[in-house]
């Protein structure tokens, strides 16, 4: 989807990529919970990637978004990556965890590695 830039008199355009995928909250609990995640990425901030999750798994009630850079979310598909709010690893084959540290605790998610690649060759083809 393409958007044009605010400026109406600009001839730049924006392009954002969202890609609806499921995840997995990992719990202690041995039923997992899926949700479903809004992943998305904006040309005009090239270097970072967004995870939206929904109001109702949010202890405020809104939507809760986490910004990071989007060579985090590549690497962690790879090998361990990150030290701060956000850590990337892929765990077997075809899964990758993202664990997000906030004041109010630690939610560990679990992610189709398929889907993730997915978005993140969308996102470099629309960079182009």
């Amino acid at each position: 989807m393409s958007t044009t830039a605010e400026n109406p008199h600009a001839t730049a355009t924006t392009t954002a990529v969202e890609e609806r995928v499921r995840a997995r909250v990992i719990t202690d609990d041995p039923l997992y919970r899926a949700i479903p995640v809004a992943l998305r990425f904006v040309s005009d901030e090239p270097l970072a990637v967004r995870i939206v999750f929904p109001a109702g798994v949010s202890p405020e009630g809104t939507d809760n978004e986490w910004v990071f850079p989007r060579a985090l979310l590549e690497a962690g598909l790879l090998a361990p990556s990150g030290t701060g709010d956000v850590r990337v690893w892929p765990c077997g084959r075809v899964q990758v965890i993202v664990e997000f540290h906030a004041p109010e605790g630690v939610a560990v998610v679990q992610f189709d590695s398929a889907a993730l690649r997915r978005f993140l060759r969308r996102t470099f083809a629309s960079a182009r």
